[in-house]
């Protein structure tokens, strides 16, 4: 039997941690081949330190001279997506940190058993498991300390970006711990947030009177109590922020990214990696299949694992677990996915409108539980499906 009543933690990091810096790099470098050629391969890395940014991995356009012609403008893309984070530090500046490029052509390896031909439908990009997960605790059916840890530390940045808080620097963690009473989120009980800041005369108090009234604004009113416990910057000082503070890699926050530790991870990042690579796309299709499972009322929570072998189109398993909240057996829902939707790496590409430049905003404040947007982007939330799982069951 699940518990209910307990503590649970989850934190989340901003745009200008070190390595939500790289995710934004690898992720710019994909939108940019991708808005060219909507079939590019990209398997982008960035790694970045004091005054300095390293990009290196793989890439892949069916026109040669394109692709040298890109090549070229990787530098610019690396000082936008910095600069429009907001770094502008002595020792890590949009405009004099040095950038070096080492991306290179895809591996023929690779490609030969990802591409499609005529009597081979294309095949995954990499063997490998993904994990996504719904529940019923928010509105965005995520869970509740990893939403609104990623919404607090988004507030703080429109509020700095605004000009409204201009002591605020880019760099910011928050944790929140939640007390669940008979399954349900009731109270914050521990509240941590470190945010960098320009002013070096600010103390811990200083910058809790700043940051408390964005923190109220977006929790629920009745969960922060006289027994919550506040830890804003408990170090003390944060100036030296970013990069320069610590290093940065690209795929290295992956709990940050999905549900926060409430529920398993495969393993793989997403962040500068195209669609055909099932670390991505198969987690966004998973996601996107429990959250319509949620959504049609067949379970109040559920997981939904896929697995892959690479250069392999279908799916070698699909597991389903609605955590004893199932409505239907889970050996049925396992059954009707396959009916609803095609989750070859080219049928989840197609149904999830992936081949499109959607991926930078996807680099900070989680890769789930946004609001589908017009233009395609984050379209694994839709709730589209869930009459189409009615139906099938």
């Amino acid at each position: 039997m699940a518990r209910k009543n307990y503590l649970f933690t989850s934190e989340s990091v901003s745009e200008g941690h070190p390595d939500k810096v790289c995710d934004r790099i690898s992720d710019a470098v994909l939108d940019a081949l991708i808005a060219e050629e909507p079939e590019a391969r990209v398997a982008c890395e960035t790694f970045a330190t004091t005054d300095r940014v390293v990009i290196g991995g793989e890439i892949g356009l069916s026109d040669r001279d394109k692709l040298r012609g890109y090549m070229e403008g990787i530098e610019d893309i690396a000082r936008a997506c910095i600069r429009d984070i907001g770094y502008e530090q002595d020792k890590f500046h949009w405009k004099t940190c040095e950038v070096q490029n080492y991306l290179h052509e895809q591996s023929a390896h690779i490609a030969q058993g990802v591409n499609g031909g005529e009597d081979k439908d294309e095949g995954a990009g990499d063997q490998g498991i993904m994990f996504g997960y719904a529940c019923r605790e928010t509105p965005e059916l995520m869970p509740a300390p990893i939403h609104y840890a990623h919404q607090i530390l988004k507030r703080l940045a429109e509020a700095r970006k605004s000009g409204a808080e201009p002591t605020l620097g880019p760099d910011a963690k928050s944790q929140i711990t939640l007390r669940y009473e008979d399954g349900q989120p009731v109270e914050v009980t521990q509240l941590v947030l470190s945010t960098q800041h320009s002013d070096e005369g600010q103390t811990s108090s200083d910058i809790r009177a700043i940051v408390e009234p964005y923190i109220r604004e977006v929790l629920p009113h009745d969960w922060l109590t006289d027994a919550t416990e506040w830890w804003v910057n408990p170090t003390g000082r944060f100036v030296i922020g970013g990069p320069d503070g610590d290093a940065g890699l690209t795929g290295r926050k992956i709990i940050v990214d999905t549900y926060g530790g409430a529920a398993p991870h495969g393993g793989g990042a997403f962040s500068g990696k195209d669609p055909t690579k099932v670390d991505r796309s198969a987690a966004y299709a998973a996601r996107y299949l429990a959250k319509n499972v949620v959504a049609a009322g067949l379970a109040e929570r559920c997981t939904i694992q896929l697995s892959y072998a690479i250069g392999i189109a279908r799916p070698l398993s699909i597991y389903v677990d609605t955590l004893g909240t199932g409505e239907v057996d889970e050996a049925a829902i396992e059954a009707a996915i396959p009916q609803v939707m095609d989750l070859t790496p080219r049928g989840i590409r197609h149904h999830l409108g992936l081949n499109r430049p959607i991926y930078q905003r996807t680099a900070a404040y989680g890769h789930f539980g946004r609001t589908p947007e017009a233009d395609g982007g984050f379209s694994w939330e839709r709730a589209d499906l869930a009459e189409a799982l009615q139906k099938a069951l």
